[in-house]
């Protein structure tokens, strides 16, 4: 089942040539890492607002070949954890194959993954991701998997287990997360707040992270997927984080006093 772009037009630009000139533009602000992350994580909104530093991340990622995409649920349809299985997901002007057999394997490790298209149809987070790794590379093979699973324990357990489906896994692959900040306060409010949360995620700490978020009432929409990528990158030994960019939309539209806050963060 191919996956059909729902916010073209609203997220990002529905000219091909006027979308891949501006995701080219933001992808050249940065240069790659010398070896490829483990986990990037990245922001969703609409590149004005965003673009730049969903860009800048992507590309400093020096992602693989395969990337499993994880973000959060907006919508509030489907199941806690869904993956999508099989076929391309569209945007103007190209597609990104889903890499089935491994989607396959994550929804049979016996756990928390579970096979459903429902909770990806109208979901923006995953697709505004796209034109940036078409550009990057369009044989890039993608695994999209939406999260709405709130509690704890579970989140950390599903680390551990794409951890083990990665390491058995016969290609090496990269983790994606698309998360947005602070919403919907100051500017100033968005970057204390953002801090507390970026900082946690820059020290690897998946607990730190969800309950810093929960006790800050930080209203970062990706904390749930960020846990899992955490939870996996511990696993996998990742002891190096770099804070590529942060900004928040203020610093677009001019108005400071209502704000989302937009980090991009790589771990390696």
């Amino acid at each position: 089942m191919d996956r059909e772009p729902v916010v073209a037009g609203k997220f990002y630009t529905a000219d091909k040539e006027s979308l891949i000139k501006e995701v080219k533009e933001y992808l050249s602000l940065t240069t790659p890492l010398e070896k490829p992350s483990l986990v990037a994580m990245a922001p969703h909104a609409g590149y004005m607002y965003s673009g730049k530093i969903a860009g800048m991340t992507l590309n400093r990622a020096n992602l693989l070949d395969i990337v499993i995409l994880i973000g959060p649920n907006h919508t509030g349809y489907g199941r806690p954890i869904s993956v999508w299985d099989k076929g391309k997901w569209l945007f103007p002007g190209g597609s990104l194959e889903v890499q089935s057999d491994l989607a396959k394997a994550i929804i049979d490790s016996g756990s928390m993954f579970e096979k459903n298209y429902d909770a990806h149809l109208y979901e923006h987070s995953l697709e505004v991701m796209l034109p940036f790794l078409w550009v990057i590379n369009p044989d890039i093979k993608i695994v999209p998997i939406c999260v709405a699973e709130h509690d704890l324990n579970v989140l950390v357990q599903a680390g551990k287990v794409l951890t083990e489906v990665i390491k058995s896994w016969n290609k090496p692959i990269s983790v994606v997360v698309s998360s947005d900040m602070s919403h919907f306060i100051s500017h100033e409010e968005a970057k204390k707040k953002d801090k507390l949360a970026i900082d946690a995620i820059c020290e690897i700490d998946p607990e730190k992270l969800y309950n810093t978020v929960k006790k800050y009432d930080i209203s970062m929409c990706g904390v749930m997927p960020m846990t899992i990528a955490l939870s996996y990158a511990k696993e996998v030994g990742a002891k190096n984080s770099e804070l590529v960019a942060y900004s928040t939309s203020g610093e677009v539209s001019g108005d400071y006093s209502y704000v989302v806050g937009y980090a991009g963060v790589v771990i390696y």
